[in-house]
């Protein structure tokens, strides 16, 4: 059986701009997606892996 993810908009992602990102958390995964190709590839992190992931996006 497949868990369906429930999906939420990244609030850094604007409602109309290119840059749209959507989320899905699942223990112990984050899934990341293009919300306006959602059929497409999308990225998988651990739960560490994303903490260091945010960490280094707010240094930047």
């Amino acid at each position: 059986m497949k868990l369906a993810l429930k999906w939420f908009k990244s609030s850094y992602s604007s409602n109309d701009g290119p840059a749209c990102v959507e989320v899905a958390i699942t223990a112990p995964t984050v899934h990341v997606r293009d919300s306006k190709a959602k059929d497409r590839a999308r990225l998988t992190f651990t739960d560490d892996a994303w903490t260091k992931f945010l960490a280094a996006m707010e240094q930047s």
